[in-house]
């Protein structure tokens, strides 16, 4: 393959990868079909990044993958499309064994070891030469914010590493200067980490990390596929610091307030970036069929959930019959999956110097309602249940822990936005039970070690009076 051709896979490529992707592709953390067979495979484009034919040295691959299901019972069947990074060599130094994907025994790679390229810094060194010139490879696009290249010259090679923590995309570390966040699952559109990043930077937002450079495929359907920003040497995320007060019996109290007012700095910068609507009548009802239907959908895959069902729904009845008694609420838009672990706190440990990241929501859920305003309390109601989450993982559970960062989160938030979250109970009470909702589903699914948290919130807000 050629670039002039790489749009075009040679005969044979797919069929000789299926075997070795219908293994591999199920283990990996970022893949969402897990518990649904893979049935078949279609190529949606295939790019050589660094030619493989000469057999000498690594080649690097890259493919936009579909990804057929046996019909699920509440998914359908629709078809996934994933991002691969797929290295090529004739033999796998011991560092890299790890990365194996297989040994294709047949096709234009037979003979050859197929392995994962994120892994190799030899490959990764050459995604980032790639970002530094803006421009087209085959139906890759690269793209830099503005006219001056967002990238400086350097001296030499930065070394890459990939980021080891759980999480439903692939991210490189390059030394401690950039961080280049690879979509794995790909939905044609706009994708909204890339789309919000843009518009707070434009806002002059502070909070979160400018990007600067990003890369997509070209044609009638256009996927975002990576993201390359600052990396935020010594920071730290919430997740990992809620934990270490609690294990050291210390509050956490400051830096909970200090993430409400940030949080509420983030969500003024994309109201005065973005355009905003108004939520009453049929949108209200909508929204609450929405949390209706994921109720249902929740309670058919986990059977633990049925007993609180009609409580559950309750919460949404409620906010469905505000919206017809004419209440409303401002919709924008916003960061869709806030939680402890995509707020980072800078070396300085000082509490108010945190930044947001990862603006692309909840990955399981359609682009079209990740794009889809909202009231800003969703984003509140994900971080009151992180400070759930939080509490309930430690041993023993401290619930006036958590009931004190949350009332600071939300005291904090009113102090810079003016109006208390709080003061809506009923549109808090159902986002929170949304999202306690989709914890159980993800639990379930991906660590069912942890079902007995959410299901703990589950309980108490299926408990609560309306």
């Amino acid at each position: 393959m050629s670039e002039a051709a790489s749009t075009r896979a040679p005969v044979g490529l797919l069929p000789s990868l299926a075997p070795l992707l219908c293994s591999w592709l199920p283990l990996q953390r970022w893949f969402a079909g897990k518990g649904r067979p893979v049935t078949g495979f279609s190529l949606v484009s295939a790019t050589e990044l660094l030619p493989v034919a000469a057999r000498t040295g690594p080649g690097l691959l890259h493919l936009l993958l579909g990804v057929d299901h046996r019909p699920h019972p509440t998914a359908g069947n629709a078809p996934d499309c994933y991002q691969l990074f797929l290295g090529i060599r004739r033999a796998l130094p011991p560092h890299l064994a790890p990365a194996l994907v297989g040994r294709p025994t047949g096709g234009p790679l037979a003979g050859l070891t197929v392995y994962e390229g994120l892994h190799d810094p030899r490959l990764a060194d050459l995604i980032l030469q790639r970002l530094r010139t803006p421009g087209s490879h085959g139906p890759l696009r690269f793209e830099h914010p503005g006219p001056r290249p967002a990238l400086p010259a350097l001296a030499g090679p930065l070394p890459a590493r990939p980021l080891g923590a759980e999480q439903s995309n692939s991210s490189l570390v390059y030394g401690d200067t950039y961080i280049l966040k690879c979509f794995r699952r790909v939905q044609p559109g706009p994708n909204p980490d890339l789309e919000l990043s843009l518009a707070l930077a434009r806002a002059g937002c502070a909070r979160v990390p400018a990007p600067l450079a990003w890369y997509g495929s070209t044609g009638p359907r256009p996927y975002t596929l990576g993201v390359l920003q600052p990396y935020l040497r010594g920071s730290r995320d919430g997740w990992r610091l809620a934990l270490a007060a609690l294990a050291a019996g210390a509050p956490f109290t400051d830096e909970a307030r200090a993430l409400g007012r940030v949080t509420a700095e983030v969500h003024t910068a994309l109201a005065g970036e973005l355009p905003t609507a108004r939520l009453a009548g049929p949108g209200t009802e909508r929204l609450a069929d929405g949390m209706r239907r994921r109720l249902d959908q929740a309670a058919r895959q986990v059977p633990a959930l049925l007993p609180y069902v009609p409580r559950l729904r309750a919460a949404f009845d409620a906010i469905a019959e505000l919206g017809r008694r004419g209440r409303g609420w401002r919709a924008q838009r916003v960061h869709g999956d806030l939680h402890l672990g995509q707020a980072l706190r800078d070396g300085t440990g000082t509490p108010g110097h945190w930044s947001v990241i990862d603006f692309e929501g909840e990955p399981a859920r359609p682009l079209r309602e990740r794009r889809r305003p909202e009231p800003t309390v969703r984003d509140i109601a994900g971080m009151l249940r992180s400070f759930d989450y939080a509490a309930r993982t430690h041993r023993p559970w401290n619930p006036g822990w958590a009931e004190r960062c949350r009332a600071a989160y939300c005291e904090g938030y009113a102090d810079a936005a003016g109006a208390d979250p709080r003061s809506e109970p009923e549109l808090l009470r159902a986002y929170e039970t949304d999202k306690a909702v989709y914890e159980v589903v993800y639990e379930s699914r991906h660590r069912p070690d942890w079902l007995p948290v959410p299901m703990a919130a589950i309980e108490r807000l299926a408990a609560a009076p309306i």
